[in-house]
This record gives structure tokens, C-alpha cells and sequence, in this order.
């Protein structure tokens, strides 16, 4: 008996953290001509007005974020610390001496601008940092 009803919860619990949000068509037919290749990525809200679209694209993690009314946002492509440009590498590590960077990902927005995620972990603790392309800091 015990086994079936952590079957039961086990199944319940799935179903939930894989559900999906709906999204509106307006935003589905604005990923669809962004990046035509897309098939079944894994939708979020990141607030009231904006949705993130997780897929692979290429081999590369990248999500893409959309306004409720179908405009693009910013995409987000995963890639090596190694890749980051000299200027925000050696700004990070000017400010986190001796701390090494475990993800990072290039960020191109609407407006024309990339800007620079580094991911690093302080007393185990996850946190990222981001910097234009000239390796100022933008947001801790």
C-alpha cells in the first residue's frame, strides 16, 4: 500500500513540475519566426507581461524571452567562461579575486546591445553577475 501511494505522488508530483504555461499564440508565432528551427521548448512567465522560451538551438542552451503582445525581448545562449571577452573576464575577476566562474552566456536584447552572464558560487551559494561588452558591470 505504501508503495502504490508514492507511486501515486510521485506521478501527481511529475505531471506538475513538467506542466507547461500557456502561452499566448501571439508569442508562439513570434518564437516561430524568430528562430524557425525551434520545436517543443519548455515555456515559463517570467512576470505578468513577458514569456522565456528554453530550446536548444545549434547544440547550444538558449532561451528566448517575448512580451505578451508577441514583441522579442532577448535571447540568451549558453557558452564556455573561457568564451567570455577578455574585458568582462578580467573585470570579473578583478572584482571576485581568486573566485572561478562555473557557467556564463552571451545576451543579445532588442536594443542592440550584448551583454555578458558570468555564474559563480560563493559559500555554495549560486549567483551570477552581468556586464556590457566593454566589462562594465551592469547588475549583481
Amino acid at each position: 500500500m505504501k508503495s502504490i501511494i508514492t507511486l501515486i505522488l510521485s506521478i501527481a508530483l511529475s505531471s506538475i513540475i513538467t506542466a507547461q504555461v500557456k502561452v499566448p499564440g501571439t508569442v508562439e508565432a513570434a518564437l516561430k519566426q524568430k528562430f524557425p528551427s525551434v520545436e517543443k521548448p519548455l515555456w515559463d512567465k517570467e512576470n505578468a507581461h513577458e514569456y522565456e522560451a528554453e530550446f536548444m538551438l545549434k547544440g547550444v542552451k538558449t532561451s528566448a524571452n517575448f512580451s505578451d503582445d508577441g514583441k522579442w525581448l532577448e535571447t540568451e545562449m549558453e557558452i564556455a567562461a573561457a568564451a567570455l571577452p577578455k574585458k568582462v573576464a578580467d573585470a570579473f575577476h578583478a572584482k571576485y579575486i581568486g573566485v572561478e566562474i562555473t557557467g556564463a552566456a552571451k545576451i543579445e536584447t532588442a536594443d542592440n546591445k550584448i551583454k555578458y552572464e558570468a555564474e559563480f558560487k560563493t559559500n555554495g551559494k549560486k549567483q551570477e553577475v552581468l556586464f556590457d561588452a566593454d566589462g562594465n558591470l551592469l547588475k549583481q
